[in-house]
């Protein structure tokens, strides 16, 4: 057996939500020095800028969760301001990109998967989005995991989707089938002036916490149903945010996918598979 066969295999036989809240735990914990010793470690081994942090110092941190959602010095992340301009949601890496085919997303080289699915199974939650864009954005250990608002939108749904703990690595996504629509998520609609926009927040191995900025901690604790929360979208209590504000962020890292329907809007050129992104930076323009 090949070592990237071994990889998979194990990811299939241990107890990933078992080890993901025991990481969450610790991570959570504040240890002191220990912690700031690890810090340190995690800074040297991923190669992290910690000048572009609010806060440089690894002793500033009191448990780990706070480093790695650490915020950015203001300005480190300009955001393009053009109005039909659709931005980069996180800094992290495209791994797949493209157009909703007969409701299917391509996952990697051979494996697609239902949008459908990915978004809790509902068919009115999907039928926005047929013959729409999407994009898959995997966040590294190193990067920055607060997620941002990629154009202005309206709060309208929030679905929890149970699931699985696979690694978001690109191994794992070249070998594991549906691997984004068997993972636990949190898929948020907002309406927008291109129509609805899904931005779902896929869990993996390890990740301790999903949030919003809304709803705190969606998870832990994992369900066992698929649950959905629906907001108003006009009046006093509309939840409506800018483009480039803060909707959610990853405790260890994951993946974003976004979506948004037929005709609206078109991925750049040179927007492709492993190019890096950074936060604010131009992703699609809106159609006239």
């Amino acid at each position: 057996m090949s070592l990237d066969k071994f990889k998979i295999a194990m990811q299939y036989a241990m107890p990933k939500h078992f080890i993901s809240r025991v990481v969450g735990k610790l991570a959570a914990a504040k240890a002191g020095a220990l912690t700031t010793t690890l810090i340190k470690l995690f800074i040297k081994q991923y190669k992290i800028d910690m000048s572009e942090a609010q806060y440089s110092d690894p002793a500033h941190y009191k448990s780990f969760n706070e480093f790695f959602t650490r915020p950015l010095k203001d300005g480190v992340r300009p955001m393009v301001e053009d109005s039909d301009i659709i931005i980069h949601p996180v800094d992290g890496a495209i791994s797949q990109l493209g157009d909703i085919v007969d409701g299917q997303l391509i996952q990697a080289k051979g494996h697609d998967y239902s949008l459908q699915a990915l978004l809790g199974g509902s068919q009115d939650d999907t039928t926005p989005f047929l013959g729409g864009k999407f994009a898959t954005i995997y966040l590294a250990p190193k990067d920055y995991h607060r997620i941002h608002m990629p154009i202005d939108g309206t709060l309208s749904k929030m679905i929890y989707v149970p699931g699985d703990l696979f690694s978001v690595n690109p191994l794992t996504a070249q070998n594991v089938p549906n691997l984004f629509a068997r993972n636990e998520r949190v898929v948020a609609i907002f309406e927008t002036e291109i129509g609805p926009l899904a931005m779902v927040l896929v869990g993996a191995t390890i990740v301790a916490s999903i949030e919003t900025i809304w709803a705190g901690t969606v998870t832990p604790p994992a369900g066992s149903d698929v649950f959905s929360w629906k907001y108003p979208t006009t009046g006093d209590n509309a939840i409506t945010l800018k483009k480039g504000e803060e909707m959610g962020r990853f405790k260890l890292g994951s993946t974003v996918v976004l979506a948004w329907g037929a005709n609206k809007a078109e991925i750049l050129d040179d927007q492709l598979p492993e190019v890096v992104t950074r936060l604010g930076t131009a992703f699609a323009k809106i159609n006239d």
